[in-house]
């Protein structure tokens, strides 16, 4: 006897596909919203593999003119700060400072570290005396243009943050942003970000050798950052519950519809 496909099954896998359309429809409302939200949050947008801006110039910690396509020559510690900072900045230097005892790479040759100001109104004054205050905490002899402060002008600052993906708002006084190191190979690719203020010697000397490989290597702040979102005023991220809740709703349903898709419910006719 010829077996007929329930008309049950229709109803069901077109209720999933409803469920599914109508639950893309709003996320992409939800999504619009942050997305509009986070041009002005402070964070990270991974742009591995891609070239940061090297013809923005900078001032460094002696007044001289110079441009990031003269300064990166070799792999390259980058980190947007601000020397004022009452934060995150200092204690992301004093890492890295205590950091470079630690791993067994030469200063200046086989890599180098370049902090740049995203605060236009410091000077090459007040990076030189940041530079003498941080070095101080660095036990073994270090080269003068091992780690260089730069300051610079509004528009080369967001030219080069840009490029990297890293933003920042200011408020209150202050600059919300987000601690990072970013990894640059010596032709000005981007290979590694480095994200928060603490970090392992062997990552960090892993991230070095990689960059002077120019191997581009993804990290897990792609996933951490569907998950999390940036709190300027706790200056931490935060769980986003309400996204992962998305995403776990979209992923039933796309796996309540895989299945209703698969094999269609037969029924014998009486």
């Amino acid at each position: 006897m010829k077996k007929k496909t329930n008309p049950l099954y229709f109803l069901r896998l077109q209720s999933a596909w409803l469920l599914l359309f109508v639950f893309l429809f709003s996320s992409q409302l939800i999504f619009a919203g942050n997305g509009e939200k986070s041009k002005v949050i402070p964070g990270i947008n991974e742009k591995l593999g891609q070239q940061i801006a090297l013809q923005s110039v900078f001032l460094d910690e002696n007044g001289k003119q110079i441009s990031m396509q003269q300064i990166i020559d070799k792999p390259t510690v980058l980190m947007f700060v601000y020397y004022d900072c009452p934060g995150l900045c200092n204690p992301l230097m004093a890492e890295v400072a205590s950091q470079i005892d630690r791993i067994d790479l030469t200063p200046a040759k086989d890599y180098q570290l370049v902090c740049v100001s995203i605060d236009e109104t410091e000077t090459s004054t007040v990076a030189s005396k940041k530079r003498q205050n941080i070095l101080t905490a660095v036990q073994k002899q270090f080269p003068p243009d091992g780690w260089r402060f730069l300051t610079g002008d509004k528009e080369n600052i967001l030219k080069l943050t840009s490029s990297a993906g890293f933003s920042f708002r200011k408020e209150n006084g202050q600059i919300a942003h987000a601690p990072t190191l970013i990894l640059v190979s010596a032709n000005g690719k981007i290979t590694r970000y480095l994200l928060g203020t603490t970090f392992l010697p062997f990552d960090l000397k892993m991230a070095i050798i990689e960059a002077s490989e120019g191997k581009v290597s993804p990290t897990i702040a792609q996933i951490l950052k569907f998950c999390f979102n940036y709190d300027p005023q706790g200056r931490k991220y935060v769980l986003n519950i309400t996204r992962i809740a998305g995403g776990g709703i979209l992923l039933i349903a796309i796996v309540l519809v895989i299945v209703l898709s698969i094999k269609p419910r037969k029924y014998k006719k009486s």
